[in-house]
């Protein structure tokens, strides 16, 4: 099953709370704000300054911030700073572990393109989508509503 990690998730969620407030927060206001524990916030923040997403102050005012908007940060973004490239199978191009099936396999490089249409999926959707508050259901739309025929 294709799955993000918890850190990976958990740095959406830390970046949404840097865009709330829209100045520098320390890790354990982050940590309050957002129900995380602060030791885990501490190493998304670290991954994601890492990744160039956010910058880091030092000093009495210290803290992070965003280093740019989340509508230019993509998830693809944020799994790389988190997690590392994206390698579905261990025979991917670039892949850390090599598959012990590579050299006989007729399968041998046929995941980079699934890998490639995952990364360009990924890289389609800005965190500030994700972030972006939901309209009640009642509001949505698309949502068709049932009507009651006239009497």
């Amino acid at each position: 099953m294709l799955r993000l990690s918890k850190l990976a998730d958990y740095a959406v969620v830390v970046l949404a709370q840097l865009s709330c407030e829209g100045s520098v927060q320390t890790s354990p206001c982050i940590a309050a704000a957002t129900g995380l524990p602060e030791p885990t916030v501490a190493k998304v923040l670290k991954g994601l300054a890492g990744g160039g997403l956010v910058a880091s102050q030092r000093g009495a005012r210290g803290g992070y911030r965003l280093a740019r908007p989340l509508s230019a940060m993509h998830v693809a973004d944020v799994v790389a700073a988190i997690d590392g490239p994206v390698h579905l199978t261990a025979c991917v191009d670039g892949a850390r572990d090599r598959c012990q099936a590579q050299d006989s396999c007729s399968c041998s490089g046929g995941w980079d393109r699934v890998n490639e249409v995952v990364i360009q999926a990924l890289g389609t959707i800005s965190i500030a989508d994700i972030a972006a508050p939901r309209a009640s259901p009642s509001a949505n739309p698309a949502r068709p509503e049932l009507i009651s025929p006239a009497e």
